[in-house]
Parts: structure tokens; C-alpha cells; sequence
């Protein structure tokens, strides 16, 4: 699977780099009151080559980063994004700003169910900042791919961005 040479070249192993795409992603999203502004990076970590990079409704409907990357990735094989799979790399990882979802309000398939549904494919997802308590309450997301055998990893250093950027749109707290 080739890089898009649209995406930028980071080393091996920065993870902060990648999260920092990642957020420039989340960058891109159209901030609202009942959404978070999430970015998402999907890596070929054997080849250091990005598969592909998505942010909350990028994608008609009410599409997460996350299944952005995914249905981004099934476009371009023209496969349905369940099977995904036959093209993905083995040693694929996620990077995103936030936790995975758990829970959706739409009703959607979540975030989650959709990283387990790929068979392993996604063995490390590395998470900026865990999702705050605003909409569903506790996200359970890291805790289930944990329990599945997926590693989570937090990538600090820019939390204080990434919640600033993830909350765009909300209603802020009167000083």
C-alpha cells in the first residue's frame, strides 16, 4: 500500500510527531456544540508509511476520525470497510487525538468496535488524551481494547492543545 504523498514524512517511533498530525487534523474538523474535533492517523509501522489521516466529519454522515481512516483506507482498495483487513499491514497503528469511542449517541457503530472488528490488525493505538466525561460519561474504549488485547498508549505533551482544540464549538464555562 503506497503513501499518499500528501501526507508528511515522520521518523520511526515519534510518536509526538505523529500525534501532531494527527491534531492538525483535528484541526480541520467543523467544530459544534455536541461534537468533539478529533484527528486520526493510521500508520504501516514496519514501512513508517501513513495508510491514512481522517478527522470528525470529514466523511458524509456523522463520521468519526477514526472510521474516516478506515473508510479512506476500503476507498481506496474499493473494498467495503469490514474488509479492510486483506489490505491493511500486520503491524498497523493508530494514532488519534482522543480515546476511542465506546459509546455513540447516534447510535453508530463505535470507534472501538470498529479497531476490534479488524482482527487484530490494530495491535497499539497511541491516544492523546482519554475522551473527557462531557457527553456519555466514563469511556470505556481504552478498557476494552485493553481487555482485547490491544495496547493503548497516552503520547503526552499535548493534551492542553488537543482538549482545546476537541472542544471547539462547546459552550465554555464563564469565568
Amino acid at each position: 500500500m503506497a503513501s499518499d504523498s500528501r501526507h508528511p514524512t515522520i521518523s520511526a517511533g515519534n510518536h509526538k510527531g505523529y500525534m501532531e498530525y494527527a491534531l492538525l487534523q483535528a484541526s480541520l474538523s467543523p467544530p459544534g456544540p455536541t461534537n468533539f474535533c478529533v484527528g486520526a492517523v493510521l500508520v504501516d509501522a514496519d514501512k513508517n508509511e501513513i495508510l491514512s489521516a481522517g478527522y470528525t466529519k470529514e466523511l458524509p454522515g456523522n463520521t468519526h476520525a477514526e472510521q474516516c481512516c478506515f473508510m479512506k483506507v476500503a476507498e481506496q482498495h474499493n473494498l467495503p470497510e469490514e474488509a479492510i483487513t486483506q489490505v491493511l499491514p500486520k503491524n498497523t497503528i493508530l494514532y488519534t487525538t482522543m480515546e476511542p469511542c465506546n459509546e455513540r449517541l447516534s447510535g453508530n457503530r463505535t470507534c472501538v468496535d470498529r479497531i476490534l472488528r479488524l482482527n487484530g490488525a490494530i495491535k497499539v493505538v497511541y491516544v492523546g488524551v482519554l475522551e473527557p466525561e462531557k457527553f456519555i460519561g466514563q469511556n470505556l474504549g481504552r478498557k476494552k481494547l485493553e481487555d482485547a488485547g490491544v495496547q493503548v498508549t497516552i503520547v503526552e505533551g499535548l493534551e492542553d492543545r488537543i482538549l482545546e482544540v476537541a472542544t471547539a464549538g462547546h459552550d465554555k464555562p464563564a469565568e
